[in-house]
């Protein structure tokens, strides 16, 4: 992996406490599976989109699983380092093969999509440890890859238009920006 400057750290780690600080604060009780997909999604891709470094939403995903460890953020005990890392994996891996994949709808939806599906496999790992029948794992996995599909989809294509106000802004540097 590339070496990070202080500046990127700082912003992952900024980054990392938006999405811890969201999470705490609002608590959704949308009723509908998938809702943290949203801010994870959002979150990660912006981090590839602004330190667009090999490594960095994984960077992103394991300090917000660890402050969120820390902090009792959440439910699953040190488990919840899985829920922010597998999905933070999952993503990178799609940027690997989609060098700009936050800076373009379509692939940020399918980044974004390689994250669900981790998402919903640590899911389904974690209720068959627990002994579910696999009936309601599967039924589980479907319910699950629907909501957090739609709030994907959803985050994916705010991310696209959030750098390429903040590029128009000059917030960010020409030599991140695809040419």
């Amino acid at each position: 992996m590339n070496k990070l400057k202080l500046a990127d750290a700082l912003l992952i780690g900024a980054l990392s406490l938006l999405l811890l600080s969201f999470k705490a604060a609002v608590k959704l009780k949308l009723g509908l599976s998938g809702h943290t997909m949203f801010l994870m999604v959002l979150v990660f891709l912006l981090a590839r989109g602004l330190v667009p470094v090999r490594g960095s939403i994984i960077y992103c995903g394991l300090l917000t699983g660890i402050l969120a460890m820390l902090l009792g953020i959440g439910k699953g005990g040190p488990l919840i380092l899985l829920k922010f890392l597998l999905p933070a994996v999952g993503i990178e891996l799609a940027c690997l093969l989609l060098p700009f994949a936050p800076w373009h709808r379509v692939t940020a939806i399918a980044a974004g999509a390689a994250g669900l599906i981790a998402w919903v496999i640590k899911g389904a790992t974690e209720m068959a440890l627990a002994g579910a029948d696999i009936d309601i794992i599967l039924m589980q996995m479907g319910w699950k890859s629907f909501g957090g599909g739609i709030f994907t989809v959803l985050a994916a294509l705010c991310v696209p238009l959030l750098l390429q106000r903040l590029a128009h802004h000059q917030l960010i540097p020409t030599e991140r920006q695809p040419q």
